[in-house]
């Protein structure tokens, strides 16, 4: 048997393309029963780094004041698959909390609309953000190098 090959990676410019055109990325982080909590939320590619608005209260931020690693899947549902793979330290961030969830919400809806929406949620739950910085990143993109596509010529 053959050993698995690498998966061909992003470059660098394709990999900020990437996160910058993403829509969900999913982040994990540790239970204290050693389970991996796993969240799809919303996100923004930040200076280098991926910025989560959420409540305070939910269980991923309890989980990052007691363990800040993390885990954040971004990719597509594809074919061709691609995405990447992030382990990094999450900090949780309590200052200018609105106007860094309006800039979340204004990748998914106008302006007025993200505004209303993050007040909304701030009228409810104590609002925060999660900056997870990165640690290693790994990425694959099933486009590049020849790799089969399924209703290719190629997929049987």
């Amino acid at each position: 048997m053959k050993p698995y090959p690498q998966k061909p990676p992003l470059t660098e410019d394709e990999l900020r393309t990437f996160l910058n055109e993403a829509r969900i990325a999913r982040l994990g982080s540790m239970n204290p029963d050693g389970t991996v909590h796993l969240a799809a939320l919303w996100f923004k590619y930040a200076d280098g780094d991926i910025v989560f608005g959420t409540q305070d209260m939910t269980n991923k931020c309890r989980n990052i004041k007691h363990n800040p690693n993390v885990t954040v899947l971004i990719d597509v549902e594809g074919p061709p698959l691609k995405g990447v793979l992030i382990y990094g330290h999450a900090e949780l961030d309590y200052e200018d909390v609105m106007a860094k969830r309006i800039a979340i919400f204004e990748r998914y809806m106008p302006s007025e609309d993200a505004q209303e929406l993050a007040t909304q949620m701030a009228s409810n739950f104590a609002p925060v953000i999660i900056r997870v910085k990165p640690k290693r990143v790994s990425s694959y993109d099933y486009a590049k190098d020849g790799w089969v596509q399924i209703g290719s010529a190629n997929a049987q």
